[in-house]
């Protein structure tokens, strides 16, 4: 575990193990803590990277808009800098080497990290820019939503309330409704104390929760934010066109990635394969059920080729 420097701030980043790259990416409102289970399940010869994106978990808060394009860069820096061996003191340098950099890098996502996955994915199709290898994905919007009708019933009306000046402030920044109401209640099982403790620890006061709001801010519905929408969209086109191993992890009942999403994902993604956890889950499936996903997700990781055979 370390503090990375990344753009003049500083981001959080669980590094464990070492060999070919795993990077997962939470959403939101949580962090590298949702991975906790998988990634005490790594196999070896496998290392597992999982940073607190930024403005959220143990990362620093800088004053940014905290949109999809800053969220972007900031984790762009975070793997250059893990790829950039010069600079680093020599001990730093040892271990990197250790470790191994880059290379083969297989991405997880969940929620908002399933956009900011397969926006990697687009924009890191070369092997010498450290190509992304593969991709497993879960509970995460794979495509802009065209209007509201398109959007989970259950969170519709909290959305449209987020994103509503003053009343959005009120919700996230003031009654932390992310992490007292939210989290709870899209679980299935009931998190223990020192699970949710973990998770709120880091969020004490309305700026701490800045990130929260406008990543609500941030998905894409009907155009607006323009600029999500044709990141969004254009990390899916580039998905329906990538020959890549893909992972699509489902269970009954989870409220993004219904059986219509799963039907089109069939459909339009090539080299994908489809697991269904097979018990009932909500939105935060690796807290629901951390076994069925470690299992699912690792056993797929060790069918993968290795990365000189990769396309």
């Amino acid at each position: 575990m370390s503090v990375v420097g990344v753009l003049g701030t500083t981001m959080y980043l669980r590094d464990t193990g070492a060999g070919r790259p795993v990077l997962f990416l939470h959403g939101n409102p949580t962090s590298s803590h949702l991975w906790r289970h998988v990634i005490a399940g790594r196999r070896p010869g496998w290392r597992c990277l999982a940073p607190d994106l930024i403005g959220m978990g143990r990362s620093a808060r800088p004053y940014l808009s905290y949109s999809f394009a800053d969220h972007v860069a900031h984790l762009e820096e975070l793997l250059l800098t893990l790829e950039r061996p010069e600079g680093s003191a020599q001990d730093e340098k040892d271990e990197k080497d250790e470790k191994g950099g880059l290379d083969g890098l297989v991405v997880v996502g969940h929620d908002r990290g399933v956009a900011l996955g397969l926006d990697l994915l687009r924009r890191r199709r070369r092997r010498d820019m450290g190509q992304v290898t593969a991709i497993a994905v879960m509970e995460g919007h794979i495509r802009p939503l065209p209007g509201w009708e398109a959007f989970d019933p259950g969170g519709r009306e909290l959305f449209q309330r987020m994103r509503t000046p003053q009343v959005g402030e009120q919700m996230v920044l003031h009654d932390n409704f992310f992490l007292d109401t939210l989290l709870p209640a899209a679980l299935q099982r009931a998190l223990t104390e020192d699970e949710l403790h973990e998770y709120r620890r880091h969020y004490p006061d309305p700026h701490s929760r800045r990130a929260l709001l406008d990543w609500a801010r941030q998905i894409p519905v009907a155009g607006v934010p323009a600029p999500t929408h044709a990141a969004l969209e254009a990390a899916a086109v580039n998905a329906t066109r990538s020959p890549v191993p893909k992972l699509l992890i489902t269970a009954p009942g989870t409220p993004i990635v219904t059986p219509e999403v799963t039907d089109w994902c069939t459909r339009h993604l090539p080299n994908l394969t489809v697991t269904d956890v097979g018990e009932p889950a909500g939105h935060f499936l690796p807290e629901d059920r951390p076994k069925a996903v470690t299992d699912v997700l690792w056993q797929w990781l060790e069918t993968l080729e290795p990365p000189g055979s990769a396309r």
